[in-house]
């Protein structure tokens, strides 16, 4: 019997994905293990593995589908036993068509004068306007009317592309000219639409990274208290040790960086304060027993923060060669879950632009995260007399319901010292 391929869940958070790109056609023949498509997750573009083997017979999603549900069937297989022409798969396009949303061959122009055929009249104006779960999505950002829009799929059912191509003259005017009592609701997605004064702009369609990272900051600045602790760290002890290691390290092929040295700083001084490495989870609090540090990394999709495990217990130079094929990994889009999922506490540091100090927002379950800035030559006291000292400033942000003020700031009394006492970060 012909077998399913259906969307994956390719992470714990994944509700729906975007199909970016098949690697196989019907008629090829399949084995497991082999690469089928290449999926976009709300993380990541990952690679998707087929499982059975057989021969593919039908293809029920096209490439660059968005919003495809997890388990909805994308594709179907016949196994090596079964005859591959048979016309098995019959019954896959109707839940196929429900949730994959693949744009139809030609866009519906709603001319007068084509208005035979009835699947594409204008939906009915009646109690219900059928149309998919996509479309009505597009339709609400857009402000598009879909009881003015022509359906072009099954029974006049409106799909992505009828609303993609509605006209200006279709987007709701003013909303107190639909019904009075029927107008709330309509109006929810108001806020969505930006109004054009008339300035020229290039629109670009988010991703979905970049829609997750728009989800997760408004949630974490809305529902996080957060709390904002500041110290000033002197560096050059940091900076003369990293110069001897290096210097060591060199025969190896490793440089340690800056920030490699405050991962390793972050993760003790976690393991030294643990009422600091821990999550708020509605009726309870839970303590980590070890430090596992994702560290905020720039990709082309948008911010992925990676995770260095036990960062606490590994030695800088580990440190150092992981935190650079992560980086790599993140910026190629090739992260595996378990790799950027997790983490107890985060770092995020913009020293490399100069950036002198700033407050980050909170990586939700986590309840803390540090921001550096830049290293610079500024005054500051040295053994009780002012002179020219290398001086970054951190700042720690803290999620208040689990850590309070005093645990914040023992937190970053810690971090400062093994920073400015770095023997201890290689001890």
């Amino acid at each position: 019997m012909p077998i399913a391929i259906k969307m994956p869940a390719l992470s714990p958070t994944m509700e729906e994905g975007t199909l970016s790109k098949w690697l196989i056609k019907v008629g090829d023949k399949v084995s497991s293990g082999d690469i089928m498509a290449e999926i976009e997750t709300d993380k990541a573009t990952m690679e998707f593995e087929a499982v059975d083997e057989g021969t593919v017979v039908s293809i029920d999603v096209s490439e660059g589908s968005e919003g495809v549900k997890v388990g909805t069937v994308i594709a179907t297989i016949m196994g090596e036993d079964e005859d591959a022409s048979a016309p098995a798969p019959a019954a896959a396009p109707a839940p196929a068509a429900k949730a994959a949303e693949p744009a139809p061959a030609a866009k519906v122009e709603a001319a007068p004068a084509a208005a035979p055929a009835p699947a594409s009249s204008p939906a009915p104006k009646g109690d219900r306007v059928i149309a998919s779960p996509l479309a009505k999505r597009i339709a609400a950002d857009k402000g598009v009317d879909l009881s003015a829009v022509a359906g072009s799929g099954p029974n006049g059912r409106i799909v992505r592309a009828d609303v993609e191509g509605a006209k200006p003259a279709v987007a709701v005017a003013a909303p107190a000219a639909a019904a009075a009592p029927a107008a709330a609701p309509v109006a929810a997605p108001a806020p969505a639409a930006i109004p054009d004064f008339g300035i020229p702009y290039e629109a670009t369609k988010l991703n979905n990274v970049r829609k997750t990272i728009a989800r997760r900051l408004t949630e974490a600045k809305q529902t996080i208290p957060h709390i904002y602790l500041t110290v000033d760290i002197q560096l050059d002890a940091l900076l003369k040790l990293r110069g001897q290691l290096n210097k060591a390290l060199e025969a190896q092929g490793v440089k340690l960086s800056v920030n490699d040295l405050i991962i390793k700083a972050l993760a003790k001084a976690l393991v030294q304060v643990p009422k600091c490495n821990v999550s708020f989870a509605g009726d309870e609090l839970r303590t980590y027993s070890r430090a596992d540090i994702s560290v905020a990394v720039a990709a082309p999709s948008g911010l992925i923060t990676p995770i260095i495990v036990d960062a606490g217990a590994k030695s800088v130079s580990a440190i150092a060669t992981e935190m650079k094929a992560l980086a790599g990994k993140a910026r190629e889009g090739k992260l595996q879950p378990h790799e950027y999922q997790g983490g107890t506490a985060s770092l995020s540091n913009l020293g490399m632009f100069g950036i002198k100090s700033f407050d980050a927002v909170i990586n939700p379950p986590q309840a803390m995260i540090m921001a550096v800035g830049a290293g610079e030559q500024r005054p500051y006291v040295v053994d009780g007399a002012l002179g020219i000292a290398t001086v970054m400033s951190a700042t720690g942000s803290f999620d208040h319901r689990a850590i309070d003020g005093a645990d914040g700031a023992e937190l970053m009394q810690v971090f400062k010292a093994l920073i400015e006492n770095p023997l201890g970060l290689v001890a």
